[in-house]
């Protein structure tokens, strides 16, 4: 009985290692080359990694990326995302998610943060044209509030003055001012004027002296001295007359000369 027992297991054992040597080599192979690459010689900041497709799990704090090279994508483990990707962290695994197509950076899949060339941003998404109650800035590529100009209320009036003086005077101007509170957008409403000037009538007053500039009066002169004076003024005026009465008389008589004077008469010919 024992005998039957130990054959019966003797057989058994043949039976198993002759079906072991059957396997096809190629897959003993393969899964050995598998599991080296899986445990050995990944590059860094891998966990597990394949010989076809890079990376698989990256070590902790690391983004897992997936990195085109020419016609296939490599698993790739980075501390930072390349641009247009937004670095996501989960319990599963830390991994690098594309923006969408006009997003150059985004803060999540559907929030962007700044658009690509050609578009304009407006709540996280990116538009060729702004709605019509906005207005596209240029300089921050975002659409804007359309912002109109406001202005401070009027100021009192000034005094009444002319040419710049309060004194002197009944009839002069007197002007108020307000400040601008904000500046208009493109497609904001422009400012109104900031002054405005109307004429003012006062009671005239005369204006003080100014210090240290005292006014000279005129000296009246004495009775004596304007007699004087009198009297020369008269006597430069007879010798002028005098003098325009002789030169009178020299001119005349030589007027007269002249036209005394016969005048000749020309040859007449008479030769035929």
């Amino acid at each position: 009985m024992q005998l039957r027992l130990v054959s019966w297991v003797f057989i058994a054992w043949n039976l198993m290692e002759s079906v072991g040597s059957r396997q096809p080599a190629s897959r003993v192979r393969r899964q050995g080359k598998m599991h080296h690459n899986m445990s050995r010689d990944c590059p860094v900041g891998c966990a597990t990694c394949s010989e076809y497709n890079g990376c698989m799990t990256c070590n902790p704090r690391l983004f897992f990326h997936l990195e085109r090279r020419d016609i296939k994508q490599i698993g790739v483990c980075v501390s930072s995302c390349p641009p247009g990707h937004v670095g996501q962290r989960s319990p599963e695994r830390n991994e690098c998610i594309k923006c969408k197509d006009d997003c150059e950076a985004c803060f999540n899949k559907n929030f962007c943060m700044k658009c690509k060339n050609g578009f304009y941003l407006h709540h996280g998404k990116c538009l060729e044209n702004c709605p019509d109650w906005l207005e596209p800035n240029n300089h921050t590529m975002e659409c804007n509030n359309i912002v109109h100009c406001r202005v401070h209320e009027w100021s009192e009036w000034s005094p009444c003055t002319r040419r710049g003086k309060v004194c002197g005077f009944r009839r002069g101007n007197e002007t108020r001012v307000r400040e601008i509170i904000q500046l208009p957008s493109i497609r904001g409403k422009l400012c109104p004027h900031t002054s405005e000037t109307r004429k003012c009538v006062v009671q005239r007053k005369k204006c003080p002296r100014e210090p240290g500039r005292r006014k000279e009066r005129r000296k009246k002169p004495k009775r004596g001295e304007s007699k004087e004076t009198s009297q020369e003024n008269r006597g430069r005026e007879a010798r002028r007359q005098n003098r325009e009465r002789e030169n009178k008389s020299k001119t005349q008589p030589k007027k007269r000369r002249t036209q005394d004077k016969p005048q000749k008469l020309a040859p007449i010919s008479t030769a035929h």
